[in-house]
């Protein structure tokens, strides 16, 4: 199995391997890995391989290095599996798997004077089929759709993915709130999501004046984006993700809270990921959250969300109702029902 990584500015390659036997009994090392001395041999042994406790090992095999000037927010594998690409705020590279020392530029919107720039790229990501498609999210909540087979430069895109601003809702946070964290084509190739700081929201490739649906993250946030931009958390970057089937989309929250949508049955669930509630084959228990009035007992104030406790990353396996969130420094992984 082979994984792409990036930290900071550059890309690395890695094989994960695992290990359930180790070898003993060399001849020119002792049973500490020390070197012996070849006077003090006086018999061949034959290695042999005992069991051991499974190990997984994680190897960098190849480094992509100096394209970026600015942070790595994306990186996504093209379906042909020969080249994948890579994002940062101002520019998208194409790169081949076997080629380290050399990317393609293919979306560079860095203007001549970096005083007229307005927005920045935010998350990039290519068509799960067509090898020459890919779209791009950026900070000003639009999403653009490109084909490499137009030209070299993608600096015009094929369409352009824009909701328009209800004038009613206009305020001080409402650009901030609206920049785009994560962009995710579903399995099928027919939708594009994208994750924005109150809502995710599925949009059709064939319509692209405004999304066909629109779910509410954590609307009860609304009234409490001063004091969220006061603390910095108003540019938190939450990523989104579907389910093998794109019936299911799922996204994190703050309190170590997870959303899931339900696109057939409009339903939806909040889920915690805790240690407490993560025993094996315990089952997590609904929340919900009270924004005023009385409080139930199974409900938690608004005010008395932890902020500090966010799930920023989510995946969901690919055929199977398992999925993973990363909350602070701790992964859980769930998985549906078990009889």
């Amino acid at each position: 199995m082979a994984w792409l990584s990036s930290a900071d500015k550059t890309v690395k390659l890695w094989k994960v391997s695992e290990r359930d036997k180790r070898p003993e009994g060399y001849n020119l090392k002792d049973e500490e890995g020390r070197l012996r001395d070849p006077a003090t041999i006086t018999t061949l042994r034959v290695p042999v391989l005992r069991p051991m406790d499974l190990m997984v090992e994680a190897t960098p095999r190849r480094v992509f290095a100096n394209a970026h000037t600015y942070h790595i927010n994306s990186i996504s594998v093209n379906s042909d599996y020969e080249t994948y690409m890579s994002a940062d705020d101002l520019r998208i590279n194409l790169w081949n798997f076997e080629i380290t020392n050399q990317s393609f530029n293919i979306v560079d919107i860095k203007p001549a004077n970096m005083e007229e720039l307005t927005e920045v790229i935010t998350a990039a990501e290519f068509h799960p089929h067509h090898c020459n498609t890919f779209v791009y999210s950026s900070s000003k909540g639009t999403i653009r759709l490109c084909d490499m087979r137009a030209s070299a430069l993608c600096d015009r895109h094929t369409k352009f993915f824009e909701e328009p601003e209800d004038p009613s809702n206009r305020s001080f946070f409402s650009e901030i709130i609206s920049s785009i964290s994560d962009v995710k084509f579903s399995h099928s190739g027919r939708y594009i999501m994208t994750r924005d700081y109150l809502t995710v929201k599925v949009w059709d490739l064939n319509m692209e004046n405004r999304p066909i649906e629109t779910y509410q993250v954590h609307d009860y946030l609304r009234s409490k984006l001063c004091s969220l931009y006061e603390n910095d958390c108003i540019f938190d970057k939450f990523e989104c993700v579907w389910n093998g089937s794109d019936s299911v989309i799922m996204t994190g929250s703050y309190n170590n809270f997870f959303r899931m949508f339900d696109r057939n049955t409009k339903r939806d669930v909040t889920l915690e990921a805790s240690r407490e509630n993560s025993k094996p084959r315990a089952i997590l228990k609904p929340r919900k959250v009270c924004v005023g009035g009385k409080r139930r007992k199974d409900e938690i104030s608004v005010d008395s969300l932890d902020f500090s406790k966010k799930i920023l990353h989510t995946a969901w396996h690919p055929s199977e109702n398992i999925i993973a969130v990363a909350a602070t420094n701790n992964l859980y992984i769930f998985q549906d029902k078990v009889n």
